[in-house]
């Protein structure tokens, strides 16, 4: 090699020079010393130069910049060929293979795979500058993304190099890469990306340059939506190498497909298609090489059949690809000896094989008359052959890229004028130049041209045309042009392109005819070689990367490309299917270079329509070979690739630009001013401040123009220059910065200050104020005192005037001071004795003290319980009850809080000075102390005074009225002789304790009794405390104030009387007060401390023994005895009592049935009687009827009631005139006993039960025995077989027909107002006939049917209570005591009455069309379901026209009637109907509200005459746009024309004002009103106004409603705009009483949601109700709910949901959406309201009837890392046991015999607990200890016996515990946590076809489901991509480049999909948090 050194400055030792080694490029070399001092060259090889000493100082140093390398090569210092082929070089050797040229990328080929194309590179580069990270595909990638989604703008990337530079790959990459950023894992990008290993099998073939090497090119169309999210792609294919099917070079192969199906196909499919290895067919082997290096064609199969899967090629289709391809391979084995097909076998084509022959044997063409067939030779037939394989892979290939694009390419759905993204990849074959280079060559080489003519003209020529038309100074640059090459190719006329199309349309010519005039037209082109002789069948044309010469031998028939029509017809009676699909659309209309320059030209118009981006591939050697470089082959695709021009263009250029505005925009900031003129003050002041002299820059006509240096350095300055551009500016700045801290310091100090002084402020005058309060409350307390004092003496003067005033002489005051004085020593001795009593207590039993204290009651239940000593162990639960101190509800702190002086909360036993509570009355203080002592002496802590020489006396009248003396004080009840008395008699004392029990000081009375009991150290007396307290407890409740702390208090009670009083106390406060004192049967009850049993006498003879308690009420009497006897048809039943002779109803309500049975003993006392013998009995019978009563309903009713009415019959309860009523109901009762049957002595049975005596003894029996068989024989029942209890039925009507007075309830009232009637104090009474006015002899004053009756209403009149009875009559004012209950039955049956009655009466008169009707008029409402009433609309008859038509409630009145009514009840009054209108339709403003009429001028189009339904032509006004209407608009209110107008309609169905013909649900209506509107933002304000138009001026309450309820759902979806904002505003705030107007206000400023409302807030606000409420379920069956809003956030209610269960963390729990069909989990950012994709699809849209889907919202753990069971117990509990258990019993883990006994022990503890009963169970419930798979290992038996002793092993355990434990035994299963999934594949031959997958925070594991061994695990970080399908579920593992997919089958992919997203985002979050970004693409 021959050294030339350029001459240069001398060198030293170590530094880069360049030398010329004689190949035309310098190469570097570095400066060596020798031991002699002699300078060496050591060059880029290796090699060793000795230099002379003339040339040592002659040698060039290297820029530095070429020395290392650089990533940009606009940077090198040495702008040249050498550096930039050593820049390559180095950075090859460095292993890194891209370099920038500016923002072209130049790739060399490493010819190895490199760890760069991982999905932490994806990470790592997306969202970066370009420049910012090393250069990188990704980084283009990036670029193209970016562009894309700011600037709205196509992006196309154009890859280009030589054949075996890696564009192929390279287009992937940047396929991937978009694939991964778009971040949807859709199936949609999965089948983009399985497209390419489709498309490589089938045009894709081994070449000696490339192993994969594209014979065809492809441009890939990827488009995204608005969100930068992949929603389809197109892909188009240009000039397919057929003729590789028929002839490959040496060492080369034919398309991958074949050698692919040949080694991956089973045995049975290859035996089937006659098919053997690659090496017995002809096609396959003429290249002399059929397994390429490097690829596994088996495996390659597996990839192709799956990416066929993914792209939706069903099996069938995959089968016939299979038959064609192997038909093709037949077809290449056939033979011709002289034109004789031979060796035939096509039978996959399926075409008559004599059909074949010939076609392929003889030619047909046509001659003037004729067709004319002519044989053909071998070579000839073999040709044909040849022609029509190629033709049918030709065609298969299309049809292959036309199944794929009509599985990734969807049409837009949001209609024609949807806009959306594209990103184009070009990957076509590479510059061509083979020894032998045919017209498949010359089309590439010509593709080739125009894609450089493309680079050169972005680059070169756009840029210098701009820069001249900008008027810039600048030098052009020279650059490599080559538009003279495509001028000779196909521009210019008689180009070679179009000559052969010319020659090819001429039947006689030839090949050597088209050259010979391609000669001829250029033969003086310098870019044109012409053949050197007539016999050279060679041309060459100079290409921008060399001189290529073609063989023109062939290039007709290529171009024609043309079948015989013989071949043609034999495919159109083809039976093959596939076959006739590919040929259907044969149309020839060009040759092939004129479709392919079509094809041509129509890719680059759209490349021309996009922003370019360039990658460059260069491959350093054509042995593919890594860490080779060859410089001779570099050194060329540089220079042709015009990398030296671009270099320099790129550095002298301004490849930045910006538009004047964009200039503008972007640096105002550097700017005096923002009014700027591009022309003029631009310049100024940009000179102003001095950016010219800093930045070169350009400023020409339209836009400014940058370099990169000038742009970077404008960004910095805008960002550093936000405040100031100058250093006396910036100064400026920091001195305000400081000025303002200073400031902000200064007034921090000073609000200190103002709050200190605020606060000394609030003291002095709190202080001042206290004083002069205090002052005055003293004058006030004297002026009191006096003027009581004043009062008082003119009250005492007064009685001593008073003459009629009764005083007491002398004599008698001086003998009542000594009756009190010895009384008073009389109580004395009594506390005296008491005491010395106390002071000795004798031990006795509890048992004995209560059989002592109950002696009087009757020993009738044995007493059991706390007999004896104590248990050990339970002896503290027999002490005193002593009170813990510092408690919330302790009785020592109400005692501390409410006490009165220095009363304590202890056991005393002396008198009280004062009650414990405060009393402002004199009498109850008095009452209260008479109560402690009485108190006092039940329980024992006094003793009872001895009485001498006084006989017991009998009781006096006013002590055997004791107990009906009740709300009176004490002080009245007793005076202290009558106590003196009863301490002699102890039934009448406890008797006496009890009555007292009723007066108004309750709580002071808890009080004592608690104060008692408190440290009492006596038994006795504690006892006999706790005894009174139950009975007081069984009275009255205490009040709030003393409620807390009395629970408090009888929690910590005794057992034995504890619980027994805080049940009694909750069951007091639940039913209210009683009114009597205790009865006998309850103080039995407290004796026992047992419930008491009452007997209930039904009508039919029979008794039912209910339990009962002290607060007990008739209702739960009733309630349960329906219960017990399978009543349903409870309503009207009241429980009665019976006393002596007399029966009355305690009804079915809330009165106190103790108090009934209190009332009846006392009459018994009070006759002197024991209470316990009162006669009083308990009767079951029915008091009312509805009017819609119905016996059918109920056959025990039916029964009951007409056992009744017989009984009542008999007994003359039941009264009629007619005798005849009499025989009728006998005559039913003789059929219903006897049946059919006639007999004389069953007449008499019948006549002797149901006729009274009285009746008998007037009529004769004979006479009635007779009447009753003649109606018996002649009614309708014998002939008719009904049943006995429809015939009870027509009892119990006829009874309710023919005497609705009794079946009434009765009221005492007096009328106060209303029309005169005889008397003012009468009966009222109510039954289901209606309502009648009787006086105290039953004559009916006055009598009213439920029709006239038009409202009812509560009121006070003076003192009492009194009912309001509107009638067409005249208004009624009735005062009663029971007026509440009156008013309620009379309004229930009015409104059951009403949704029942089909009747109705016009309030007003209406004339539209088909609604037409005039006031008073009666109307039919029709049922029918098609106007829903809740809505506002009716369907009715007019009954006086016939007309039928929706009618609007608001102008009827629904009559409260189940029969026709009379024409009198139809006439309303003018007042009548004006009262119930305001009934109806109440509305309370206060102002005058807001309306949009303001508005409307500006924004609303122009009214119009009032049209629509029913309108008049004439005197039709103007609308009123601004208002409401019922008739719907024709046009949008606003002035907008964008969409059709759907959603007036729906607003007016919702709110009532336009009928609905059937009943929707409110849902699909607000689908249908919101829907629009949150797809389409200018429909939002059309939506606003419509609904307040709508609420304006509607005099409908029920519609305004309605409105307010859509304005709450439209506030929380969307805002209006700014020019309607102002007007909603006001509109709100116009309407203060309005209860949402408020929340709407509120909600006006919520983010936008792009969906309807959700159910649950439209059934929220249906409830009148702006909270929103959810139910939550939990893995372990549990629920709850929580509120959520229209803008909450799953995220959110996640956090909200796990405080509120305190879980450990939120972390890794989320919701999940379950319907029948699937569950899906809801994205953490996604709104809770908003309706999922699948809801959409399945369940509402905005047009037609909504599908119903139910669904569950489940929260449950997703994510299980950081999992530690037992840290934390409620996610154990509640959510890792029940979800994991399932798994467990499943067989999904692996465990062993001895782990599995283990848990089936804790399983089953968790089951029964400690019931060891159900060890007998264990075999049946080994399904629920035990996995499925594992049952049969052992017999039931033996899992029995380890089981059993499992559990005994893990005694003492509780249920919590072992549910821990049982976490904690498999938590350390590797498996733990894991979600599984049972997959079908056939991606991996090595493993069975069904595969267990298992997702944790691992990765992703494959499990053999029937061993469970581990296949193989997948890390996270190894996944590069996943998608899921319906049906499919995909994953690729490994890089980008070389990785292995997996595709399975299994309808949870979408489960999947989400798990494995949901695990990788977890972790990229946790290293985006603990690490910061890196910028190497190499971290270390």
């Amino acid at each position: 090699m021959t050294l030339t050194v350029t001459h240069c400055a001398p060198c030293f030792q170590g530094e880069w020079v360049w030398v010329d080694p004689g190949i035309g490029v310098p190469i570097g070399a570095r400066v060596k010393l020798t031991d002699t001092g002699h300078q060496l060259l050591v060059d880029d090889e290796g090699k060793e130069h000795k230099l002379s000493q003339k040339e040592e100082g002659s040698i060039r140093v290297m820029h530095p910049t070429s020395v290392e390398g650089v990533d940009d090569m606009i940077r090198l210092g040495d702008l040249n060929e050498a550096g930039l082929l050593r820049n390559l070089l180095v950075r090859h050797r460095q292993g890194i293979i891209y370099t920038y040229t500016g923002s072209v990328l130049v790739a060399v080929n490493p010819y190895q795979e490199l760890p760069l194309y991982t999905a932490d590179q994806v990470r790592l580069y997306h969202g970066r500058r370009l420049g910012e990270l090393p250069p990188h595909v990704f980084a283009i990638a990036d670029t193209c993304y970016f562009n894309m989604r700011r600037h709205n703008r196509d992006q196309c990337c154009i890859i280009s190099g030589e054949s075996g530079a890696g564009k192929t790959e390279s287009t992937k990459l940047v396929l991937q890469f978009l694939a991964a950023v778009s971040g949807q894992h859709s199936w949609i990008e999965q089948q983009i990306l399985e497209a390419n290993p489709i498309l490589e099998a089938f045009g894709n073939a081994k070449t000696i340059r490339n192993d994969n090497s594209s014979r065809f090119g492809k441009y890939v169309e990827i488009f995204f939506n608005k969100d930068g999210a992949i929603e389809g792609a197109r892909m188009e294919q240009y000039l397919l190498e057929k003729s590789r099917v028929c002839h490959q070079a040496m060492e080369e192969r034919n398309y991958h497909i074949f050698y692919c199906m040949l080694a991956g196909m089973t045995a049975e499919q290859k035996k089937t298609l006659c098919l053997g290895n690659a090496a017995e067919f002809s096609y396959l082997k003429r290249g002399d090489c059929i397994v390429c290096d490097g690829r596994d064609d088996a495996k390659d199969y597996t990839r192709i059949r799956t990416a066929l899967k993914i792209l939706a090629f069903t099996e069938t289709h995959c089968w016939e690809i299979l038959k064609l391809l192997a038909a093709l391979l037949h077809l290449g084995n056939v033979s011709f000896e002289g034109g004789v097909l031979s060796g035939f076998f096509v039978c996959f084509l399926q075409v008559q094989p004599a059909a074949l022959a010939v076609s392929l044997t003889y030619r047909s063409f046509m001659t003037n008359r004729e067709r004319v067939s002519k044989p053909l030779n071998s070579e000839q037939a073999a040709d044909s052959r040849d022609a029509f394989v190629k033709a049918i892979y030709g065609k298969l290939f299309i049809w292959i890229v036309g199944r794929i694009n009509s599985a990734i390419h969807k049409t837009p759905t949001n209609g024609p004028k949807y806009v959306r993204n594209s990103i184009g990849l070009l990957d076509i074959f590479g510059f061509e130049n083979f020894d032998s280079n045919s017209f498949e060559q010359l089309c590439i080489n010509f593709a080739n041209e125009q894609l450089q003519q493309f680079f050169v003209r972005h680059v070169f020529k756009l840029e210098q045309e701009e820069y001249t038309k900008e008027d810039i100074v600048w030098k052009n640059i020279t650059f490599s042009d080559n538009t003279d090459t495509l001028d000779l190719l196909a521009v210019k006329p008689l180009n070679v392109l179009a000559l052969i199309d010319e020659e090819s349309h001429f039947p006689k010519g030839t090949d050597v005819t088209m050259l010979n005039k391609m000669n001829r037209a250029h033969a003086k082109c310098n870019k044109y070689i012409p053949s050197k002789n007539t016999h050279d069948m060679e041309f060459g044309i100079r290409h921008f990367a060399g001189v290529v010469h073609y063989d023109s031998n062939g290039f007709l028939e290529k171009n024609r490309d043309a079948l015989n029509s013989g071949i043609l017809k034999l495919i159109e009676a083809s039976t093959n299917t596939l076959l006739q699909q590919l040929f259907e659309k044969e149309r020839q209309v060009s040759t092939l270079s004129g479709q392919f320059r079509q094809s041509l030209d129509s890719l680059m118009n759209a490349l021309s329509k996009c922003q370019p981006h360039f990658i460059l591939c260069f491959k350093p050697n054509d042995d593919k070979k890594s860490m080779v470089f060859d410089r001779n082959l570099c050194i060329r695709q540089l220079r042709y690739s015009g990398m030296i021009d671009t270099i320099k263009i790129r550095k002298l250029g301004f490849p930045i630009r910006h538009t004047f505005k964009q200039f503008l925009q972007r640096y105002r900031v550097l700017l005096n001013t923002t009014v700027c003129d591009p022309k003029t003050v631009i310049l100024i002041h940009c000179r102003s401040l001095g950016v010219h002299s800093i930045v070169l820059w350009r400023f020409a006509h339209i836009n400014f123009f940058f370099i990169d240096l000038d742009h970077m350095y404008l960004l910095l300055l805008g960002s550093f220059l936000l405040l100031s551009v100058s250093f006396n500016q910036l100064q400026l700045g920091f001195e305000r910065l400081q000025s303002t801290i200073r400031g902000r310091l200064a007034r921090g100090r000073y609000l200190k200050e103002l709050a200190a002084a605020v606060t000394m402020q609030s003291q002095v005058r709190g202080y001042l104020a206290r004083k002069s309060y205090k002052s005055k409350r003293e004058a006030v307390t004297v002026l009191q005192a006096h003027t009581r004092g004043m009062l008082a003496r003119k009250t005492t003067n007064k009685m001593k005037t008073d003459v009629s005033a009764v005083f007491l002489s002398a004599q008698e005051r001086m003998a009542r001071e000594r009756s009190a004085a010895e009384l008073q020593q009389r109580l004395e001795d009594v506390l005296s004795q008491s005491q010395e009593a106390a002071a000795k207590p004798e031990p006795v039993s509890e048992q004995e003290m209560v059989e002592t204290m109950f002696g009087f009651l009757p020993n009738t239940v044995a007493v059991g319980g706390r007999e004896g000593p104590a248990p050990e162990g339970f002896e503290d639960l027999e002490r005193t009850l002593t009170v813990p101190e510092n408690e919330e509800f302790s009785f020592t702190k109400f005692s501390a809080l409410h006490f009165q002086g220095s009363a304590t909360y202890s056991h005393i036993k002396q008198r009280l000075r004062q009650p414990l509570l405060y009393h402002e009355d004199e009498g109850d203080a008095l009452a209260c102390l008479t109560v402690w002592w009485i108190i006092l002496r039940f329980m024992g802590d006094i003793a009872e005074p001895k009485l001498i020489n006084q006989e017991p006396s009998a009781p006096t009248p006013s002590q055997n009225n004791l107990g009906q003396r009740q709300n009176r004080r004490l002080s009245n009840l007793v005076g202290l002789d009558q106590v003196l008395y009863i301490r002699t008699q102890p039934q009448i004392q406890f008797n006496f304790a009890l009555s007292v029990l009723v007066c108004p000081c309750r709580d002071e009375i808890y009080c004592q009794i608690i104060k008692q009991l408190v440290n009492n150290k006596n038994q006795n007396s504690s006892l006999r405390g706790w005894v009174l307290l139950s009975i007081c407890l069984g009275i009255f409740p205490p009040t709030e104030l003393l409620m807390q702390y009395l629970e408090s208090f009888l929690g910590r009670g005794p057992s034995s009387y504890g619980p027994y009083c805080a049940e009694r106390l909750r069951r007091i406060v639940a039913n209210g007060e009683r009114g009597e004192p205790p009865c006998w049967i309850e103080l039995q009850a407290v004796k026992t401390k047992k419930t008491t049993q009452v007997s209930v006498a039904l009508m039919d003879g029979l008794s039912v023994s209910l339990p009962v308690d002290s607060a007990c009420t008739s209702a739960e009497v009733c309630q349960a005895l329906a219960k017990k006897v399978n009543l349903k048809d409870i309503y009207g039943f009241s429980l009665y009592i019976g006393f002596c002779e007399k029966v009355w109803s305690l009804g079915s309500g809330g009165r106190h049935v103790m108090d009934a049975i209190s009332q009846c003993e006392q009459e018994v006392r009070r006759k002197g009687e024991e209470e316990q013998h009162a006669p009083w009995r308990l009767y079951f019978r029915k008091e009312l009827f509805t009017p819609w009563h119905d016996s059918s309903i109920d056959a025990v009713s039916t029964d009951l009631i007409y056992r009744q009415v017989i009984r009542g019959l008999k007994s003359g309860e039941y009264h009629s005139e007619k005798e005849d009523d009499f025989v009728q109901l006998a005559a039913m009762y003789y059929y219903v006993t006897f049946g059919s049957a006639i007999s004389g002595e069953n007449a008499k049975k019948v006549v002797e039960e149901c006729i009274t005596t009285e009746l008998i003894e007037t009529k004769s029996q004979g006479k009635l025995i007779q009447l009753v068989n003649a109606a018996h024989t002649q009614g309708p029942y014998i002939n008719s077989r009904r049943s006995t209890d429809s015939v009870k039925g027509d009892v119990v009507d006829y009874a309710r027909q023919k005497w609705p007075m009794y079946f009434s309830k009765f009221y005492e009232v007096t009328q106060m107002s209303g029309p005169p009637l005889p008397k003012s104090n009468f009966i009222v009474a109510i039954n289901w006939n209606g309502i009648s006015f009787q006086d105290e002899k039953e004559k009916k004053l006055i009598e009213l049917s439920y029709p006239e009756v038009t409202g009812v209403n509560k009121s006070r009149y003076g003192q009492g209570p009194s009912v309001s009875l509107a009638t067409l009559r005249g208004q009624f004012l009735l005062q009663s005591v029971d007026a509440g209950e009156m008013a309620d039955l009379i309004q229930w049956y009015l409104e059951g009455l009403k949704e029942r009655s089909v009747y109705a009466v016009a309030l007003q008169d209406v004339n539209k069309q088909g609604r037409s009707m005039t006031m008073n008029h009666l109307i039919t409402h029709l049922t029918d379901g098609e106007y829903s009433p809740a809505r506002g609309w009716i369907k009715g008859t007019n009954e006086r026209t016939g007309n039928t038509g929706a009618i609007s409630t608001d102008t009827v009145l629904v009559l409260p009637t189940l029969e026709k009514p009379s024409d009198t009840t139809l006439v309303r009054s003018p007042d009548q109907k004006k009262t119930v209108t305001q009934n109806a339709h109440k509305r309370e403003e206060a102002i005058s509200p807001v309306s949009l009429k303001e508005f409307a001028l500006e924004y609303f189009r122009q009214p119009g005459k009032e049209g629509g339904r029913g309108a008049q032509a004439r005197g039709a006004g103007r609308e009123k746009l601004w208002a409401a209407s019922k008739e719907p608009i024709k046009q949008p209110l606003l002035k907008i024309f964008l969409l059709s107008l759907t959603f007036p309609s729906p607003i007016l169905k919702y709110m009532g004002d336009y009928p609905i013909k059937q009943v929707r649900q409110p849902i699909e209506l607000t689908d249908q009103i919101f829907g629009p509107a949150t797809q389409h933002v200018p429909l939002q304000d059309e939506v606003y106004c419509q609904i307040m138009r709508q609420m304006t001026s509607n005099s409908s309450r029920y519609v305004v409603d309605y409105g307010w309820q859509l304005m709450w759902l439209c506030t929380g979806l969307f805002s209006p705009s700014q020019s309607l904002l102002r007007y909603t505003q006001r509109f709100l705030e116009s309407r203060p009483r309005e209860p949402l107007a408020a929340d709407c206000l509120q909600r006006l400023q919520m983010l936008l949601r792009k969906l309807p409302p959700h159910q649950v807030e439209v059934d929220a606000i249906q409830q009148n109700s702006n909270q929103i409420f959810h139910k939550i379920h939990f893995p372990n069956d549990s629920t709850e709910l929580f509120e959520v809003t229209s803008t909450t956030r799953i995220r959110d209610l996640v956090r909200n949901i796990a405080y509120k269960l305190i879980l450990a963390s939120a972390d890794g729990y989320g919701l999940f959406m379950k319907t029948p069909n699937k569950v899906n989990f809801k994205s953490l950012s996604q709104l809770f309201g908003e309706k999922k994709k699948h809801f959409q699809a399945t369940g509402h849209c905005f047009s037609g009837a909504p599908a119903t889907m139910p669904y569950l919202v489940i929260f449950m753990r997703k994510l299980w890392f950081n999992v530690t069971p037992g840290r934390d117990l409620t996610a154990d509990l509640t959510f890792h046991f029940p979800q994991e258990l399932p798994k467990y019993l499943r067989g999904y883990h692996k465990c062993t015999k001895e782990e599995m006994i283990s848990l089936a022990g804790l399983l089953f503890r968790v089951k029964v607990d400690t019931d060891k009963s159900q060890f007998v169970m264990i075999p049946r419930m080994l399904k629920e200890l035990v996995p499925a798979d594992e049952m049969k290992t052992m017999s039931p038996e033996d899992w029995k016996k380890h089981i059993i002793s499992s559990y005994n092993k893990q005694a003492g355990i509780t249920l919590d515990e072992a549910k821990v434990a049982f976490l904690k035994g498999i938590c350390h299963w590797p498996t733990f946590g894991c979600a599984f999934f049972e997959v079908k594949q056939t991606s991996e031959p090595s493993y069975p076809s069904i595969v267990q997958i298992a997702i944790s925070k691992q990765g992703v594991s494959f499990i053999d489901p029937k061993t469970k061994e581990l296949l193989v695990m997948h890390l996270f970080n190894r996944i590069t991509n996943w998608s899921s399908g319906s049906t499919y579920f995909h994953m690729t593992i490994g890089n980008l480049v070389k990785g292995n997919s997996f595709l399975c089958e299994t309808s949870l992919g979408y489960k999947m999909d989400d798990l494995l997203s949901s695990y990788v985002n977890m972790y990229e979050m946790q290293r985006q948090s603990v690490r910061p970004r890196n910028n190497s693409m190499f971290p270390t």
